[in-house]
């Protein structure tokens, strides 16, 4: 397990009893919802897994492009797609990012993903414990 030497930033928030029926508030209050499962009528964790990760990929492309030298394109997207699922009884999660470079040559793009694929905190957090595809589109 990799220690951290120096924190930048711990996101804060409180969760209510009723965990994905519940609310969630961020420490700083800019984050203020209603949870539920799948299909209801708020937020789902597995929603907001996906935006942390998507979002923070773009910023680990954004670190790629500049040591290669690449611009990025204004209209880069990545859409996560975060699945939650059973096995054997238990809960487990797995994913896709499918990531789009317009403009980008594919060769390029692929080694873009590649180097953010191993920097982003996210990607290193799920590396290993949970089914995960990079895709071009």
């Amino acid at each position: 397990m990799t220690k951290i030497e120096k924190v930048l930033y711990t996101g804060k928030t409180h969760t209510s009893s009723g965990g994905r029926s519940g609310t969630s508030r961020s420490s700083d209050g800019r984050l203020d919802i209603q949870l539920s499962p799948p299909g209801g009528n708020g937020t789902n964790p597995e929603q907001l897994f996906a935006a942390g990760w998507s979002a923070c990929f773009i910023g680990a492309m954004g670190l790629a492009a500049g040591k290669l030298k690449v611009a990025l394109p204004s209209d880069l997207s990545v859409d996560a797609e975060v699945d939650l699922g059973t096995t054997d009884g238990g809960y487990f999660l797995q994913a896709r990012l499918n990531v789009s470079l317009p403009g980008i040559d594919r060769e390029v793009a692929r080694a873009l993903v590649n180097a953010a694929h191993e920097t982003c905190p996210y990607s290193k957090a799920t590396r290993g414990n949970i089914g995960v595809e990079i895709n071009l589109v």
